[in-house]
């Protein structure tokens, strides 16, 4: 984001908590909903029966609208790293109303989990032919565990928002006080735990991490990169997350 940019926003803040006209109420949300956009095209989820990417999109500008209400200019961060965890939040909110993973899915997922920190625990791998094994399926039903797994956990690293006039920097994300030095102690001993288990990751499945929430790339864009298909990625990038969270099961 430029200087400019960054002016103009704050401009209109100030004039917003000022005078909060609608006139300028739909111009803060028109300003920011490419950032609604991003942040529903990034949460790999796919809408359950009944709906579409729109109404998940709608749910995110709810968390917009809320963050665009609760938003303290004074507080010294910028309005993106604020509201992205809401519209996420929102999001998800929503979508757990829909019950948007089956129950049978759910328990396969945490089938998937369980084996993936068994095997990590006696081997310090956890490949594929070992999971199917474990888990007693054939290759069709172990892909397509994977693909529910890439579309059910939802997860958030540090990254840049590409908005239309330049990039913003984007937290994890940031509550509504300050946090205490304990709280800050304790999130750093999760990140040192999370960048150890990111560390202890296969090299492809570390790089497609990386492609996805440090770069920003689509699973397709990720897959001309690697030389796969970008069904492959999606069951890569689940078995990513199902392993990273079995790496993490073990500390």
């Amino acid at each position: 984001m430029t200087q400019e940019q960054q002016r103009t926003d704050a401009h209109l803040w100030k004039e917003y908590r000022e005078t909060p006209t609608p006139s300028l109420r739909e111009a803060i949300v028109a300003r920011y909903l490419p950032l609604v956009r991003f942040v529903a095209g990034r949460m790999a989820v796919t809408p359950p029966p009944g709906l579409d990417y729109e109404d998940i999109y709608s749910f995110g500008i709810l968390g917009l609208l809320d963050a665009i209400d609760r938003f303290d200019l004074s507080r010294g961060f910028s309005f993106q790293t604020f509201a992205v965890p809401r519209i996420r939040g929102a999001i998800l909110d929503e979508l757990r109303k829909y019950d948007w993973i089956s129950r049978t899915g759910r328990e396969k997922l945490q089938k998937l989990e369980r084996a993936t920190e068994k095997l990590l625990q006696a081997h310090g791998r956890a490949e594929d032919r070992l999971l199917m094994r474990e888990l007693g399926m054939d290759d069709a039903a172990y892909r397509e565990l994977l693909d529910v797994a890439s579309r059910s956990y939802v997860v958030s690293l540090d990254e840049v928002v590409p908005m239309e006039d330049g990039d913003v920097e984007r937290g994890a994300s940031l509550p509504d006080d300050s946090l205490s030095a304990q709280t800050l102690l304790e999130q750093a001993d999760e990140l040192q735990m999370v960048v150890g288990a990111l560390e202890k990751l296969p090299e492809r499945e570390r790089l497609l991490l990386s492609l996805y929430y440090g770069d920003g790339l689509t699973l397709k864009e990720i897959g001309a990169v690697l030389g796969v298909t970008e069904s492959r990625v999606s069951q890569l990038h689940g078995k990513a997350l199902a392993y990273l969270r079995g790496i993490l099961a073990t500390f």
